[in-house]
């Protein structure tokens, strides 16, 4: 990573409890996965706003409204498949130069 210091990366969810924890869970395993540090956290919509982070992944319904407050924001449909969110991080940190 190209990074010096560990990314940001918020798990979000309409309410911020069961399904963004799971997803913080997640997210937590791909990043490792990948070898990127970083600070995961989980959240609910509303907080997130006024958040700052690198990465966000949510389920589809909200990432509408999260777009542009982070570099690098990822729709989730499936908040237990690891693989497929390192897979996804991958490209998209690799297109910010961060992996």
């Amino acid at each position: 990573m190209t990074r010096s210091d560990p990314l940001v990366v918020l798990a979000v969810c309409g309410v911020g409890m069961g399904s963004s924890l799971i997803l913080k869970m997640t997210a937590e395993g791909a990043l490792s996965d990948l070898g990127v540090t970083a600070k995961v956290e989980n959240t609910d919509i509303t907080t997130a706003r006024g958040m700052t982070a690198d990465v966000i992944v949510a389920q589809g319904m909200h990432t509408g409204e999260l777009e542009g407050l982070a570099p690098v924001v990822l729709t989730v449909d499936d908040f237990l498949d690891r693989d497929g969110l390192a897979r996804s991080l991958r490209d998209r940190l690799t297109e910010q130069g961060w992996l």
